[in-house]
């Protein structure tokens, strides 16, 4: 009589055929064979690894690219000046009281600066935007004359939406050894027309940006408007990598643009 069988069954030339399952292994040490999954499981499974495999190809191809059209968040708008808001004592829309410009003003809260740059991910092109709040300095206007004026920028804690970005931003401008951005104006510039404007004063200021150790003359193309509380100042530096003894990163799946800009929008206060 055959293992496995019900008591009774026989084998033999009229015997059924014996199920595979209900053979039992023989000898010392054998291993039962595995389960045998249903045609219907085993197609599923298939199907399962096919689609799991396709998607991780694609995630390692295509990530970058997935990334910039439908992950990557809209480049923040440009650093520009705020809008007037009533408060219970100041009407937005009543024209300010002359302001006597000069004077030593702070850098004070509500400041920000950092960088725009382009960057073209597997073939779509991405804007970066890098900002900080930790800005300090200081202006000096003299008869109408801006005389003196140094913008300091925590180079350190800039940060976009991606902290690896962040962390090899900082790696290539070694913020160890240069933790600071600098503005400092070279020539004075004519500001007395701010007194007594009712809408922004556009200002090109000569000066020297520093950061990365490499200093380069610029000019800071700036807006400035009086608020009830100050003055404002919103602008841009245009500026090209190498000439700070930078290179523009191209990591296959990643290039960066060679030209880009410095924003700034600074709240003086006295």
């Amino acid at each position: 009589m055959s293992a496995g069988r019900p008591p009774g069954a026989l084998d033999g030339p009229g015997a059924p055929p014996r199920d595979p399952s209900e053979v039992l292994p023989s000898g010392p040490g054998s291993v039962p064979p595995a389960p045998q999954l249903p045609p219907e499981h085993r197609r599923r499974w298939l199907v399962t690894t096919l689609v799991v495999v396709v998607v991780a190809v694609g995630l390692i191809v295509g990530g970058p690219w997935f990334y910039a059209r439908v992950l990557a968040p809209d480049a923040r708008a440009p650093l520009a000046l705020t809008t007037p808001t009533a408060t219970p004592s100041v009407d937005p829309d009543a024209p300010l009281p002359p302001l006597d410009v000069d004077g030593t003003w702070q850098v004070g809260a509500g400041s920000a600066a950092g960088y725009r740059l382009g960057e073209v991910l597997s073939g779509e092109q991405v804007t970066v935007v890098g900002r900080t709040e930790q800005v300090t300095g200081s202006l000096t206007v003299t008869g109408g004359q801006l005389t003196e004026a140094t913008v300091r920028v925590d180079t350190a804690s800039i940060a976009t939406d991606e902290s690896a970005r962040d962390a090899y931003f900082r790696r290539a401008l070694d913020t160890t050894t240069f933790p600071e951005a600098t503005f400092t104006l070279t020539t004075p510039v004519d500001v007395a027309a701010v007194g007594a404007a009712t809408a922004p004063v556009a200002v090109a200021a000569p000066g020297t940006l520093t950061f990365h150790g490499v200093s380069q003359p610029v000019t800071a193309e700036l807006l400035v408007q009086r608020t009830p509380e100050g003055i404002e100042v919103a602008g841009q530096v245009p500026v090209t990598l190498e000439a700070f003894g930078l290179d523009a990163p191209d990591l296959g799946f990643v290039t960066v643009e060679p030209t880009g800009s410095v924003e700034l929008l600074l709240v003086l206060v006295r």
